[in-house]
C-alpha cells in the first residue's frame, strides 16, 4: 500500500474541513478541489489546485458536471495492484487519488422546507458526489473514502501513525459509512419522490387507496447503546433509535454505576411507564422487570424515600 500523496475534496458540509485540509497539506499530499469548497480552502490558506486544471475541462450545466470525468475516476478506480491498470494511468497522463473526502448536498434539509419548491428540491440530488463516493469505496484496497467529518481527526493521526499510509481496517471501515451514507441519501430520495406522486385528477382509486403510497417502506435505526450484555451474560445486545425519533429512553441519563445490561434497560423501561402514570413527582424502584417500591411526593426525594420503605430488602 504506497502513502496518500494526491486527495480529493468536494463538500457540501465543510465543517472541520479547514484543519483537515491543512492537515493533509502539512503532510505534503496535493489537494484537487471542486467549486465553494476550492473557494473555501483557498480563503483557509490551503493551496489548492481545482478540478477543471486537473481534467482541462470546465465546470458546465450550472455545475451538474464538475468531477465526472476519466482523469477524476481514472485516479480513483484504478487497482494499485494491477499493472495494467497503472499503466492506462500513465498513458494518459492520469495521476491517482489516493483519499477521497466527499459529503453530498444538503437534500434532506430542503425537502424539509416549506417554502422549498419542487424544482429546488430535484437540484439538491447530487449526482458527482454519490459517484466520488461509490468509486472510492469500491475501490477501497488502495483509496481512503471520508464521507463523515467525525472521522477527519482520526485520518489525520493515521496518516502520522502510518507514514502517510491508512490501515486497511480503517479503509474498509471507512467504506462501509461510505456506503451506509449514499444508501440513505438515496432512500431519501426515493421516499421524498414517492410523496410527490398523485392519482391522476378524477382517477378512481380502489378503497380510497392512492398511488402516492409507496410499495416498500424501509426504517433506518441508528444503533445508541452497546449494553454489557443481553438477556443472559453470554449474549450480545444493542440498542437502536429510529433516526428521527427521541428512541427509547429519550434524554434520560444514567447517573451512577457500571454499564447497563439488556435486563437493567427493561427494568427503566418499566419504571418510565409507571412512573409516567403520575402527575406529581414519583419514584419506582424495579427489580427484574417488576416494581417493588413506589412512592410519590412533593419533592423527589420524599418520594424516593417512600419507595423504598415500601420493600428495602428487595430494593
Amino acid at each position: 500500500m504506497l502513502p496518500v500523496r494526491r486527495a480529493l475534496i468536494s463538500v457540501s458540509d465543510k465543517s472541520g474541513l479547514a484543519p483537515f485540509a491543512r492537515g493533509l497539506h502539512e503532510r505534503g499530499i496535493e489537494i484537487l478541489s471542486t467549486g465553494g469548497t476550492a473557494a473555501f480552502l483557498e480563503q483557509e490558506g490551503v493551496p489548492v489546485v481545482r478540478v477543471a486544471e486537473a481534467t482541462g475541462f470546465p465546470e458546465i450545466l450550472d455545475g451538474r458536471v464538475k468531477t465526472l470525468h476519466p482523469r477524476i475516476h481514472g485516479g480513483i478506480l484504478a487497482d494499485r495492484g494491477v499493472a495494467a491498470h497503472l499503466g492506462q494511468l500513465k498513458e494518459h497522463g492520469i495521476i491517482p487519488i489516493d483519499l477521497v473526502a466527499v459529503n453530498l448536498y444538503p437534500f434532506e434539509r430542503t425537502a424539509a422546507a416549506e417554502d422549498a419548491t419542487y424544482a429546488e428540491v430535484v437540484e439538491m440530488i447530487d449526482i458527482g458526489g454519490p459517484t466520488m463516493i461509490r468509486a472510492a469505496a469500491k475501490n477501497h484496497s488502495g483509496v481512503t473514502v471520508v464521507v463523515r467529518p467525525d472521522d477527519y481527526p482520526a485520518v489525520l493521526e493515521a496518516l502520522t501513525s502510518g507514514d502517510g499510509v491508512i490501515p486497511e481496517a480503517m479503509r474498509r471501515d471507512l467504506a462501509l459509512a461510505a456506503f451506509e451514507h449514499t444508501a440513505h441519501y438515496d432512500r431519501a430520495i426515493s421516499t421524498w419522490l414517492a410523496g410527490q406522486l398523485s392519482p391522476a385528477e378524477g382517477e378512481a382509486q380502489p378503497g380510497g387507496v392512492g398511488q402516492n403510497l409507496s410499495e416498500h417502506v424501509e426504517v433506518e435505526l441508528d444503533r445508541v447503546m452497546t449494553p454489557r450484555y443481553g438477556e443472559n451474560p453470554h449474549q450480545r445486545a444493542a440498542v437502536y433509535r429510529h433516526r428521527e425519533g427521541a428512541g427509547l429512553f429519550g434524554g434520560i441519563q444514567v447517573l451512577q454505576g457500571k454499564e447497563l445490561s439488556w435486563n437493567n434497560l427493561l427494568d427503566a423501561d418499566a419504571a418510565r411507564k409507571m412512573v409516567a402514570q403520575f402527575d406529581e413527582p414519583a419514584v419506582v424502584i424495579v427489580k427484574h422487570n417488576n416494581p417493588c417500591g413506589v412512592g410519590r411526593g412533593r419533592r423527589l426525594l420524599s418520594a424516593y424515600e417512600r419507595a423504598l420503605a415500601t420493600d428495602p430488602v428487595s430494593a
